[in-house]
């Protein structure tokens, strides 16, 4: 079974800046999107950045002019890139990827989370 394995969470100071990183265990055929969700403490999880393989970006208004996704397609890995990060911030980060072939359908994988923590 193939899984996401996210890296780069962590504790930080208001104002720092971090990279999440996430990036299939196995080889996944036709890759649509890519992405990034949070669930901040006694919330519901919430949208942050996806990309397309096409490279169409969308992105929460809440992290609009801090956040950047971007991805290496020859690596099937999508990076976020966090700046000018704030205590509301703080949350498990959570990958999703998305996938369609003809023969196997609609495939979704969701990582484990990894928490980024914003406090002085």
């Amino acid at each position: 079974q193939v899984q996401l394995v996210e890296s780069g969470g962590g504790s930080v100071q208001p104002g720092s800046s971090l990279t999440l990183s996430c990036k299939p265990s196995g080889r996944i055929y036709s890759i649509n999107s890519m992405g990034w969700y949070r669930q901040p403490p006694g919330a519901q999880r919430e949208l942050v950045a996806t990309i397309t393989s096409g490279g169409h970006i969308n992105l929460a208004d809440s992290v609009e002019g801090r956040f950047t996704i971007s991805q290496d397609t020859s690596k099937d890995t999508v990076y976020l890139h966090m700046t000018k990060l704030k205590p509301e911030d703080t949350a498990v980060y959570y990958c999703n990827l998305n996938s369609y072939t003809g023969a196997r359908g609609h495939l979704e994988l969701w990582g484990q989370g990894t928490l980024v923590t914003v406090s002085s």
